[in-house]
Order: C-alpha cells, then structure tokens, then sequence
C-alpha cells in the first residue's frame, strides 16, 4: 500500500438540504486536505441530469479545484467524449494546462454519463452511441501534436492546446476502452466503483494486448473503488447507506439528492433491489482503520492496480474528511 500511489474520485455531491454551492465550497476542502494527505490526484467526473451531482461542468470544476490548491494533480474521471467537440475539448485542457502547468490530467470516457433523452439534448444533432470513440480521440490527440517541420500545417488548430503534453487516460467499466487503451498504449482507469464484475477481465485484456507506446514502455492501470471508512465499523455501515440510498433511487429511475445516513436500509429496499446493488457495489470497503486497511490490500494483491482512486459518498463533510484521512493514514503506514 505504501508504494501505491492513491487519489480520490469526486462526484461533488449534492446534500439533501444543500445546494451545488455549498457542494462546491466542500470539493475544495476536500481536495485542499487531500493535498495535505499525499493524495496523488483529484479527479471529477462528468454527469448530467442528476440532481446529486454538481459536477456536470467539469473542466469549470477542475479549474476551480486547481486554483485552490498548489501541487495535487487535478483532472477528469472523465470527460465523455462523444458528449462534445475534440476541438472544445483540447481548447479547455489546453486552457486549464497553460493556468497550472504539470497538474493537468485528461480522462476519457465513452458514455454519455446520463440517460438517453439528455444524451440527446448534450449532443444535439450528433447521434454517436460510443462506437466513433476511436476516431473522436484520434481527432482530440492530433489537436496536442505539436507542429511538424516542413508538414502542412492543418486548417484547424487548438490554442492553447496545441503542443503540451496533457496526460490522456482512457477510462472504461467494460471491455472496450481497456482494449484501446492497451493497443494505444495509454494509461487505463477502471470503474471498479460500479462495475466490479468486470475488473479483473478488463485488466486482463488491457495488459495482455498493451503496446509499448510513445507514452508508456509498459501496462500502467489505475483501478476505482469505493471506501468508507469510520473509526468504528457500526459508524462506517451507518454512513455507508447515504451511498446504497444513492443506488437504490438510480435503480428506481428517480434520481435524488445525496440523503442522510439511516440505521438500516432494510425498510426502504425490496430484497430483489437489495441483491441488485449489492452486486454493483461489490467493490465496495466499508468498516474502521483495521478492516479498511486489510480489505484494501486483499484488493490490490487481487488487481496488482498501479494506483488505486477511491470514491467516498458520505453525506456529512466532516465523516468524508475523516474517511479520507483514514485511508490516507492506512497507505502511509
């Protein structure tokens, strides 16, 4: 653990009875501590028509987390490519690398990250399903290229964009990105957080088929999982059900507001719904310093992950804090 480098996933939360400002003021608190704790990176991930999540303008938010700290690296887990243009794209990383140079990191993802009819109204009248990914990152890399001596210039160019070197992560919850990612020999993070089955399959392949590339000489795999952690288990499970909660009205088609931590979900859940998100949060470690510490490492020997990024939905900012401090004082030994 103490040679693995950790970094934090943040959906920025929006509490029942709070508002996305509020959301926003308790990301940057998070990521200030993070950056106090050794985190290694701080990523935001893209969502949209979904009222406990306020971080649907991502690279705005990634602007704003990496002026309110000094070294973290700051980035996207992940952008939704098919959802806008490669051109915007580069121009916003290229803008946020050339206001904090060195931080910057760039995740791609190929889902839409909402449902259908807001897919639809995000990309107007593009009717991509993910399947042009390939071609929309090999548009959003040629952007990044710097000039080439004697080579015609092209008609289109992002600035700032053009010339720096952003990190670019694919990300997957399947198998389609871990295959890019390998044959393009590009770094690779998997949505453990809610996809577990799939993990192990996907880093199979990912290494399996990688490429040595301009970029990396070897596999280089970050794995998401989610983390809550308490100084005692009963407070962990208490807090942990604001996250089940969560899930519960996802399956429901109703999503809400990040709810408040009950003493038991047996009340609110069907047994099917019960075995439904159990299954989807299976990567899931919940308990005290002693449980967390155990359970982490078993899922690193498990992945043999290069990084580890943990996601923590817990409703009061204090108990996220404390959680995080937890698993950062867990990887310090």
């Amino acid at each position: 653990m103490s040679e693995t480098p950790l970094s934090i996933l943040d959906l920025v939360p929006v509490l029942e009875g709070g508002t996305p400002a509020d959301s926003f003021r308790n990301t940057l608190d998070l990521a200030q501590h993070a950056e106090k704790w050794g985190y290694h990176r701080y990523w935001l991930a893209e969502h949209h028509n979904m009222p406990g999540i306020a971080s649907s303008a991502t690279s705005v938010v990634i602007g704003y987390v990496a002026a309110g700290t000094s070294s973290i690296r700051v980035g996207s887990g992940g952008i939704m490519l098919p959802n806008h243009s490669p051109l915007v794209i580069a121009e916003q990383f290229g803008t946020l690398e050339s206001l904090y140079p060195g931080r910057i990191d760039l995740g791609l993802g190929r889902a839409p990250g909402t449902d259908q009819p807001t897919a639809r109204a995000l990309r107007r009248e593009n009717r991509s399903s993910g399947e042009d990914f390939p071609e929309l990152l090999a548009e959003l890399r040629r952007y990044f290229q710097p000039p080439t001596d004697g080579a015609e210039m092209p008609r289109v160019r992002a600035f700032p964009g053009e010339g720096l070197n952003i990190p670019i992560w694919l990300l997957g919850s399947s198998l389609f990105n871990a295959q890019l990612a390998g044959m393009l020999g590009l770094p690779f993070a998997f949505a453990g957080q809610f996809s577990p089955d799939h993990i192990l399959p996907a880093l199979r392949l990912y290494r399996s088929v990688f490429r040595p590339s301009e970029v990396l000489d070897k596999p280089h795999a970050m794995v998401g999982i989610n983390v809550i952690a308490a100084d005692d288990e009963a407070e962990a499970r208490r807090l942990s059900t604001s996250q089940q909660q969560s899930f519960l009205s996802l399956i429901r088609g109703k999503p809400q507001k990040l709810q408040p931590p009950v003493d038991s979900m047996e009340d609110l859940w069907a047994d099917y719904e019960k075995a439904s998100i159990e299954a989807q949060l299976k990567a899931t470690i919940v308990g005290d310093p002693a449980q967390v510490k155990e359970q982490l490492q078993a899922f690193l020997d498990e992945t043999q992950a290069d990084e580890l990024i943990i996601n923590g939905a817990v409703y009061d900012h204090q108990a996220r804090l404390r959680s995080y401090e937890i698993i950062a004082e867990i990887a310090q030994g």
